[in-house]
Order: structure tokens, then C-alpha cells, then sequence
């Protein structure tokens, strides 16, 4: 018991091994004779014996224990949560004297029990009232749970820190506690498996343990106690908790001066006499996660890499101590040209070579070969947590989901840098619908049914190497099948270790946004930012930005106390914070030669500062493994750095694509268009829109529908310059004649029409005050992007007018009865 409990990812970890917590309450006692709020050494002494005899590894004790207690527990393998109970109850903030006396007190406390071997952790406080955290305010609650995490840091800085959270008080956002802890009574399994799972995204990439489950046997009988927590352990560890504490050993419990003897929740009785729920617990106890004897399904694992010997052989080492029993590795070598190839055969996984054709092409090739029902994916710079593969499996025994992934968490042994870039925006998150549906797992840890994957086509080989995971996920979405998620289903997925590696990440994911929105025009706005239905979620600086409604209930009454925040929210810093700050540098040029335009240069100013500010905020927030100035500057620089990187990659695929929208520019392309055709048969209006989109769709054109509230009907944008819209409205003249009238409008986008007013505003100015060579290039910019807006519309109006003449050209027969399109002409 040498080796303390560490924090790794979603679990907790002894040594090298992971450490489920099997642990059970203790008190609170009536105290002795002497005051002390512990039975005797040797009444201890036997409880803890029984205990380890049961299979219990960790108890919960609500006062800080003697040395004697302790030590007994290092003898019997035994791990204590230590309890460091203040005046929860009250106002405690109100009277600042009394806070600072909850501070020294349990610095003394902390410091007489130390580095304990066989302390499990520290808690600070459990559940304080929901009332109390409503008078003070959630926030100045937050920040002085922090304060006493810093004293006990500073104290024991080798021991972990907890608070033990509740229901009532669920909207309470402590990132900075080692691990996630809730008290959680609810009896029946679908409403805590539910639960859970709210919990485990709340928790994040850390470990979430149940510090109180139970039932009371007076009221409810005992063996209905035993069967409750038979289910309610073997629920908690499949749904991927690192460990449960059951409420409690024994009946006897004392709280606020009196003996509790109408409340019977122990797993003996108050003389120690065992009921059934103790050999229900030993039972469950022993086969955590998962019981023996599973017939798991037959999973392929595919690993596709190019030129990844550098974590190749880690990837492969974790997919070997997999603790699954039923399982293939397949690596599909993608044309590397280092020790990919070779790194793979040393570890005896099946291998097969290609030439270099891009991560799609790979990931179908694995498919093919696969020859399990299901086929996981993970990536060569990825490790797996050793029950991966069976939180995976269990999520599609229990569901009729079609995909099933789990969270990415970055190693957090790879260095500062990659710290930073993990905790920088546009890394790989997964987008839930629920608490377990998804809309997006991303490629690094995401599994299918082979059948289902097959039916779809598997991976669009046009995506090489990004995106391919979202459109594989929006086809599944849009044939109506789901997208499970399983927290418990972890893998480790190293980060970029260089400024350079996440330039290059960043703007191949731009490429990849620029070809998504080619394929799914109706996933992305009028600003060519997705539109995702889901939530994202990650370890980010801005998972928890943004005001945070909480619900609290009619006069604070409500039992479940939840926070509501926006389901994704704009980054602080996005693209339209590079016009303000470009802005406000040409206006300072400016200025050098006239002061006046320091008064226009103000309000941009206050734009970038603000801005600013909330990033810094942002970065205050956050907790960082490695505490320094450093590392917060660093990742605020990856901050603004990455929606720079995201629209150079856009732009340079937009322009590569280029040659697939040129057609003959014609100026009256770019001015509103009203077109008729007289129908002698009548069709419902979809049918003609139907045709238009089929039309610009077989020609490989961007085109979306418009929506509920949108009074047009198809729009085509072929990059982030312009776009157009087409309408239709239909005039019935009897007998089933119709005259169509179609209107197509060309639309500049607000963000390259006001970089392009910009430019031409800073021109303006810069020759104004004599500064010529910056008003040449802001010139010669706002030409180039007027440029860019002008073939945008051109490219997108153009087709949209002549699907409705190929329309007419199709439909001139005498069965049809439809005449020429009729040009209203423009306006």
C-alpha cells in the first residue's frame, strides 16, 4: 500500500494499475467517553477485518480520523476518504472572521494527518445546502472551495481533494478538484443509469465516484436493500464510474446529538450482526466492471497510419493489454515511409500496406478486412484505456445504436506545449445530443457495426486526413440511426507537441470544413460555421464560458438544482476578432499622421480589450497541471492562432476547388433575376424545387433548403465570399395550369463584404493622412476580396438559372405541357 492514488484520465490509478474504489461509509459515531467520534480500536480493528474480508478497499469517514484509525486501515489494504466537516450548515461567508477560522482549522487538521499512506483523499465539505449556496451565490461558494483546496494542497500536496456535491447543488462548476463526487439516492435503474450519465459529462475528463448510494431496509425490507444494491453497484461501474461508496457499514449513525434509530441503512446491524445486502455487496464487489462469463461480440480494431512510428508502438502496446477476450488488430500502413510497417509486425497485428491514398481510402481498406461485427477505430498517436473495448461492446448490447465512441484525453505526462494545445480550441471533442446520444465521436475513438458502415459506403475517400469522421456521423444521423457515447470508453490521444504541428492540424481541419460545407450545405450558416445541433464538449478554456443560468425552482425549492448553458457558444476569439484588430491597426497607422482618427479608432479598441479580457478570464479559470505564466500565455496565443489557421485553410481550399464553379461571368449574374415558366399540368410546388435540387446536386453543386422560418426555398454558397437564393411562388390559373415564378437572388456574405468595406475605409483613410504604401495594400486587398465575392455570387446564381432553364428543356413535351422560361428581366 506503499504506492498513493493518483489521477489518470477518467479513473483512478494505484501504481500502474487502476484502482476501482469498493468502499463503504463509516459514521458518523456517537462519541466515547473520552470524545473521540470512533468506536474502539478494537471494534474498528474488526470492522475493518470483515471489511477486507467482503472485498471493501476504501471506507469514508466524515471527521478527520486518529493515526490509530489510519494505521489499521494500511494493515488491511484499506484506503480512508477523510472528511474535513466546517460550518457548512450556515452563512459562513457573511462572517469573514469565521471563514478565515475554517481555513486555520483545517490547515491543522490537514497537517496532523499529512501524507498518510492510507488516505484515499480529502474531502472539503458535503453537500452544503442548496439555500446557503443560493444566499452567498454560486461563484463565491466556487471560489472558496478553492481556497481550501489550496490549503490542503499546500499541506498534503500528495493527496487528493474532493467536495462531495449533491442534487440540490449540481450547478456548482469546480474544475479545479482532482476528482468529480456525488451523493446520489435513487432507486430505480433507469433513473440512476440516466443520471449517471449526466454526471459523467459534467465530470468530464475526470473520475467520477459516487460517494453515497444506499437504501434504508427499516421502510423498504432487507432483501429488497440487498437486491437495490446489487443493481445499483454493478450500474455505477458499468456506466464508467472509478468507484461507489455504499451508505453504510452499520445501522448505528449519529448526527446532530442524538442516535438515528428510525433509519436502517448499514450492511450490518447496529451490532454488527451481517445482513443480506453485505454478501450482495461482496458479490458485486468482485466483478467490477463487468461480471465473468460475457459472450462479447467479435470487435476488429483497426489502426490506420502514415509515417506514425512515433507513437505507433505506444497506440499498439495499449491495444495489447486490451482486457478483452474476443478481438483483431488490424493496421492498414498507408504508404509510410519510416518504421510504421515494421513497429506493426513486431506486435504480431495483422498488416496491410498501401500506397499512400489518405485516411479514408485506410480506414475503408480496414473495413473490408474487418472480420468482427464490430470495428473500432483509433488512431496511431492514441493509447486505449485496458476496458475500452468492453464499455464499447457493452454500449451496443445494450442499445440499438449504430456507432458507439468515448472521450479523447490527452496523456498528462506529454509536456507544457502539448498541455497548452489540449486546452487551446479546435481540438478533437465529441458534440452530444443527450447525455448519451451524439451527433459527432471523433475518428481517434469511435467504433460502427460493420453491416451499418457497409451500408452507408464507409468513409468518403475525398476526405484524406480530417473530416471524414463528421461526415461519416452526419450519414448515419441523416438514415436515422444513433450515435452512442460511453464515457467509460477512454482512450489517451496525444496532442501537437509544436506551434508548427498545431498550424498544420488546424488548417488541415479548415480544409476539411471547406469540403464538409461542399457536402452538407445545410449543416453550416450564412457565416460558414457549422451549425451543430448537440453540444460540444472538452477539456478547453471555454467548456464553461459563457453566463450560466441555474434552475433553481419556485423559491429554491426544486430537488435537482441543474445549470443551463447555451449548447455551443462562439469562441472569444473568432474570425470577426481579426477584423476589429486589423481595423484598429490601420486606424493607428493612420493616426500617426492624423490624431483625429483616434476618436474612430476608440470603439475598436474597446472591441479587442474586451475581448481580451475575456480571454484572460478564461485563462485564470482554467486549471493547468503545469502552474505557470508560461504555459497561459502560450495557450492564449494558440487561442488566437487557431481561427487564423482554420481560414487559411478554408481559403486554400476554397481557391484549390475553384476550377468546379467557373462558369461564364455574366454581369446581370450578380443582380436579382425573376424567371416564369407557364405549366399546363399541375405539380405540387416541392416536386418542381425537387427537380431544381436534384439537378444542382448531379452537378456536384452546395446546395441547402431553407428552413422553418426562411422565406426562401434553395440556397447554393460555393465558398465563404457570396452565394445565391432561389424562391419560388406559384400562380394556380384553373384546370391545373400553373405559372411558376422563380426569383434568384445573389447575397454577399456579411463577413467578406465588411472585410472588403474595411479595407476600402483604411484606403481611404491611409491616402487621406498621406500614408500611401498602406493604402495601396488595403486597396489591393479590398480588390481581391470584392473579387472573391463577385465570383461567388457569379458561381452560385449562374447554375441556380440554369437549372431552371434545364428544367423547362426537360419538361417541354405535350404529355407535360410546360412552354420556354420567360425572363422578366432584372432589378
Amino acid at each position: 500500500m506503499s504506492d498513493g492514488i493518483r489521477v489518470k484520465g477518467k479513473y483512478l490509478f494505484q501504481g500502474e494499475k487502476k484502482f476501482y474504489v469498493r468502499g463503504v461509509t463509516y459514521g458518523t459515531f456517537g462519541p466515547d467517553e473520552w470524545g473521540s467520534p470512533f468506536p474502539s480500536l478494537h471494534t474498528v480493528e474488526n470492522d475493518f477485518a470483515r471489511m477486507a474480508e467482503a472485498g471493501i478497499n476504501a471506507v469514508r469517514v466524515y471527521t478527520p480520523p486518529p493515526l490509530w484509525l489510519l494505521n489499521l486501515a494500511q494493515e488491511r489494504g484499506i484506503y480512508v476518504m477523510v472528511g474535513l466537516p466546517w460550518e457548512q450548515h450556515i452563512a459562513f461567508l457573511d462572517q469573514p472572521q469565521l471563514g478565515a477560522s475554517i481555513e486555520r482549522r483545517i490547515r491543522s487538521e490537514v497537517k496532523e494527518l499529512g501524507n498518510h499512506p492510507a488516505i484515499l483523499c480529502y474531502v472539503l465539505g458535503n453537500e452544503i445546502p442548496g439555500s446557503i449556496v443560493r444566499w452567498h451565490g454560486a461563484r463565491r461558494i466556487e471560489r472558496f472551495i478553492q481556497q481550501l483546496y489550496a490549503v490542503v494542497k499546500a499541506e498534503a500536496p500528495e493527496r487528493l481533494v474532493t467536495y462531495v456535491n449533491f442534487p440540490t447543488t449540481e450547478y456548482l462548476h469546480l474544475p479545479f478538484l482532482d476528482f468529480f463526487c456525488f451523493n446520489v439516492y435513487l432507486e430505480e435503474q433507469p433513473k440512476l443509469d440516466a443520471y449517471i450519465a449526466r454526471l459523467q459529462n459534467q465530470a468530464g475528463d475526470r473520475p467520477l465516484v459516487l460517494a453515497e448510494v444506499g437504501l434504508d431496509s427499516r421502510r423498504n425490507g432487507e432483501d429488497v436493500q440487498s437486491r437495490t444494491l446489487d443493481w445499483q453497484i454493478r450500474t455505477i461501474f458499468s456506466s464508467g464510474c472509478a468507484g461507489v461508496f455504499v451508505f453504510a457499514w452499520t445501522d448505528e449513525w449519529h448526527r446532530g446529538g442524538h442516535d438515528i434509530e428510525d433509519w436502517d441503512f448499514g450492511l450490518t446491524r447496529r451490532n454488527r450482526e451481517p445482513k443480506p445486502a453485505l454478501d450482495a455487496v461482496r458479490s458485486a464487489f468482485a466483478e467490477v466492471p463487468f461480471p465473468p462469463g460475457i459472450d462479447w461480440p467479435r470487435i476488429s480494431v483497426v489502426v490506420c497510419t502514415h509515417n506514425g512510428a512515433k507513437t505507433l508502438r505506444d497506440c499498439l502496446q495499449g491495444l495489447t493489454n486490451l482486457e478483452y477476450s474476443n478481438y483483431e488488430v488490424i493496421v492498414v500502413d498507408d504508404g509510410s515511409t519510416d518504421r510504421s510497417g515494421a513497429i506493426a509486425e513486431e506486435f504480431g497485428t495483422r498488416l496491410i500496406q498501401i500506397g499512400h491514398s489518405g485516411l479514408a481510402v485506410a480506414r475503408n481498406i480496414g473495413m473490408k478486412a474487418a472480420a468482427g461485427e464490430i470495428i473500432a477505430y483509433t488512431d496511431d498517436d492514441a493509447r486505449p484505456d485496458p476496458h475500452w473495448l468492453q464499455y464499447l461492446a457493452w454500449t451496443y448490447m445494450h442499445s440499438d445504436c449504430a456507432a458507439a465512441g468515448g472521450p479523447n484525453i490527452a496523456p498528462p505526462d506529454d509536456g507544457p506545449l502539448a498541455e497548452c494545445v489540449a486546452h487551446a480550441p479546435g481540438g478533437p471533442v465529441h458534440v452530444l445530443l443527450t447525455d448519451r446520444e451524439a451527433e459527432h465521436i471523433p475518428g481517434c475513438n469511435c467504433s460502427f457495426r460493420k453491416d451499418v458502415l457497409a451500408e452507408i459506403g464507409g468513409f468518403d475517400p475525398r476526405f484524406r486526413s480530417a473530416g471524414d469522421d463528421v461526415d461519416v456521423c452526419w450519414k448515419l444521423l441523416e438514415r436515422g440511426w444513433k450515435i452512442a457515447f460511453h464515457p467509460g470508453a477512454m482512450v489517451w490521444h496525444h496532442r501537437r507537441s509544436s506551434v508548427r504541428g498545431y498550424w498544420s492540424q488546424q488548417t488541415g481541419y479548415g480544409r476539411a470544413e471547406a469540403m464538409l460545407q461542399r457536402k452538407w450545405p445545410e449543416k453550416y450558416n450564412s457565416a460558414s460555421s457549422p451549425e451543430w445541433v448537440g453540444r460540444l464538449y472538452g477539456p478547453g478554456i471555454f467548456r464553461n464560458a459563457g453566463r450560466r443560468r441555474i434552475y433553481h425552482g419556485v423559491w429554491g425549492t426544486a430537488p435537482f438544482q441543474k445549470v443551463y448553458a447555451p449548447a455551443h457558444s462562439e469562441p472569444v476569439l473568432a474570425i470577426h476578432w481579426y477584423l476589429s484588430a486589423f481595423a484598429l491597426a490601420g486606424l493607428s497607422l493612420a493616426a500617426l499622421h492624423d490624431r483625429r482618427l483616434l476618436f474612430a479608432a476608440f470603439p475598436v479598441a474597446l472591441f479587442v480589450i474586451v475581448r481580451l479580457v475575456q480571454l484572460a478570464r478564461s485563462l485564470a479559470e482554467t486549471t493547468f497541471a503545469h502552474r505557470s505564466l508560461r504555459v497561459r500565455l502560450l495557450t492564449g496565443f494558440l487561442c488566437i492562432l487557431q481561427p487564423a489557421a482554420r481560414l487559411w485553410g478554408r481559403t486554400a481550399e476554397e481557391l484549390a476547388q475553384r476550377n468546379l464553379y467557373t462558369f461564364p461571368y455574366k454581369p446581370a449574374a450578380l443582380r436579382r433575376r425573376v424567371l416564369r415558366i407557364w405549366s399546363e399540368q399541375w405539380k405540387p410546388h416541392e416536386v418542381w424545387l425537387q427537380a431544381i435540387e436534384s439537378t444542382l446536386v448531379s452537378q456536384g453543386l452546395p446546395v441547402r433548403r431553407g428552413g422553418n422560418f426562411d422565406n426562401w426555398d434553395l440556397e447554393s454558397r460555393p465558398g465563404s465570399g457570396g452565394a445565391a437564393r432561389l424562391k419560388l411562388a406559384v400562380e394556380e390559373h384553373g384546370s391545373g395550369k400553373q405559372m411558376l415564378l422563380f426569383e434568384v437572388r445573389p447575397r454577399t456574405s456579411p463577413f467578406a463584404a465588411g472585410i472588403s468595406l474595411l479595407l476600402a475605409i483604411l484606403s481611404g483613410l491611409s491616402f487621406w493622412t498621406h500614408n500611401t504604401l498602406f493604402g495601396i495594400l488595403a486597396a489591393l486587398g479590398a480588390t481581391l476580396v470584392l473579387t472573391h465575392i463577385i465570383d461567388d455570387c457569379a458561381s452560385a446564381a449562374i447554375p441556380l438559372a440554369s437549372s431552371v432553364e434545364r428544367l423547362s428543356a426537360q419538361e417541354q413535351t405535350p404529355a407535360e405541357g410546360v412552354v420556354s422560361v420567360v425572363y422578366l428581366g432584372s432589378s
